[in-house]
């Protein structure tokens, strides 16, 4: 796969497109250097240092949290208003015919996506506006902790939120694809660095012995082997078809009549979502412990005791939260009953599984099975950083398997979008030659 990023290099147009993500990607990085006006950058980022929700939106925006620059949310509205309208789309009756009206109705849906994420992304900052003005040490000096200090952090993070979008829209359009994505991805990575420095730091000034450094690596090398090889994996259930067809069910191969195929069924096919919604609703004991740190002191000490980030208990309810959203994610988005009518409209079945309800229950249980271990997967990629973290004392670096995730992810989809376009214009330079040859008619 990399020749195809070497080899990208060497067609104008692609190296034009790479060029071009390059430099929207360092115009996102630049506003992060902008802090919102009103705060006090230095305070926030304690607040931001730790785990639950507030870390991982500091990870995916690439440290912009902390310092709550003009992205300090970036795309994370977006993203989250996605998954909503693409769980919506499976359950409302006028989203779903949309989505089936091909390129026009995706135009619509991406559109109410927009508008869904602008209005989701004024509520959480005004959330983050009005945690920071009733914090007095989170204020910049000159500040009034007013309702114009709020009005002024909640226009900038709108901006900020819709011109993210349109960088992110740019790339995929113009540039290499997978915008949002690669957005994403481009913050995690530019933590990298300063973390990596940290932690050589802590070697040289001896806090941290070599072989617990050298045990660390390892263990985030095994991670991301761990993650690209389940990344890959999927299930393919064979499936003939009788006759020619001109369509199939999402993610089956193509092929000519009377051949046989197979469905692919991925093993993670939640991706990282799960880990997110977990993630969101751990953060409410926080949100209650604050609330109630004077007026319910026994509540505060239950939740401190025991739903603190890294405690057994908290890793213990994260677990669960991970198993419960991968479970209700993949059955909106995987419907076996659904493929099995596809696969009936189109003359194909499974070899072996009668047509229809046979099929769907076939269909399911395959799912339910890798359910099952794509949500173990995403708890041993959330649960191992946390314990390695606290055997080895090494803190500088945000060891997060959500993180290499999305950087693997995202890696690997996007050299599969660029070798899908060197073998499209390898096989469209043939085709010139050859009628250029006159072996070919025009």
């Amino acid at each position: 796969m990399l020749r195809a990023f070497r080899d990208a290099f060497r067609i104008p147009e692609l190296r034009r497109k790479i060029v071009f993500t390059l430099l929207l990607l360092a115009i996102y990085r630049l506003g992060s250097t902008i802090p919102t006006p009103g705060v006090n950058t230095a305070a926030l980022e304690k607040a931001t240092s730790g785990g639950g929700l507030f870390g991982l939106i500091g990870l995916i925006s690439g440290g912009n949290l902390s310092q709550f620059s003009i992205f300090a949310l970036g795309v994370l509205p977006y993203i989250t208003a996605s998954i909503v309208v693409q769980l919506l789309t499976t359950t409302i009756p006028a989203l779903e015919k949309l989505s089936k009206e091909g390129e026009e109705g995706r135009k619509k849906i991406n559109q109410y996506t927009r508008y869904a994420a602008i209005a989701l992304g004024t509520a959480q900052a005004l959330f983050f506006s009005l945690y920071i003005t009733s914090n007095a040490q989170y204020i910049a000096v000159g500040w009034d902790p007013g309702l114009f200090t709020i009005l002024v952090m909640v226009l900038t993070q709108v901006a900020g939120i819709a011109f993210a979008m349109w960088l992110g829209e740019r790339i995929t359009e113009v540039g290499v694809g997978n915008g949002i994505s690669l957005i994403i991805t481009a913050g995690i990575i530019a933590r990298y660095p300063v973390e990596i420095k940290g932690t050589a730091d802590l070697l040289r000034t001896g806090k941290v012995d070599l072989f617990p450094l050298l045990a660390f690596i390892a263990v985030i090398l095994v991670t991301i082997a761990g993650i690209v090889y389940v990344y890959q994996g999927e299930r393919r259930v064979p499936v003939t078809y009788a006759r020619a067809r001109g369509g199939a069910p999402t993610g089956a191969a193509r092929n000519l009549g009377g051949q046989a195929t197979w469905l692919p069924i991925k093993v993670n096919q939640a991706g990282v979502i799960p880990v997110i919604f977990a993630s969101a609703m751990l953060i409410i004991p926080n949100l209650i412990s604050s609330a109630t740190a004077t007026r319910a002191p026994g509540v505060n000490a239950f939740i401190q005791t025991y739903l603190t980030s890294g405690s057994p208990w908290y890793l213990a309810l994260e677990a669960l939260l991970i198993f419960g959203f991968t479970y209700l994610y993949n059955s909106v988005q995987f419907d076996p009953k659904r493929i099995s009518e596809q696969l009936r409209e189109a003359g194909g079945f499974i070899p072996g599984v009668r047509p229809g309800t046979p099929t769907a229950d076939f269909l399911g249980g395959i799912s339910g099975r890798l359910s099952l271990w794509g949500a173990v997967f995403l708890v041993v990629l959330t649960l191992i950083p946390q314990i390695v973290q606290r055997a080895t004392g090494i803190n500088t670096f945000q060891f997060s398997g959500t993180g290499l995730l999305i950087i693997v992810g995202v890696a690997l989809e996007t050299l599969k979008q660029l070798e899908a376009q060197l073998t499209v214009r390898r096989y469209d330079g043939f085709i010139s030659k050859g009628r250029i040859r006159g072996r070919l008619p025009n």
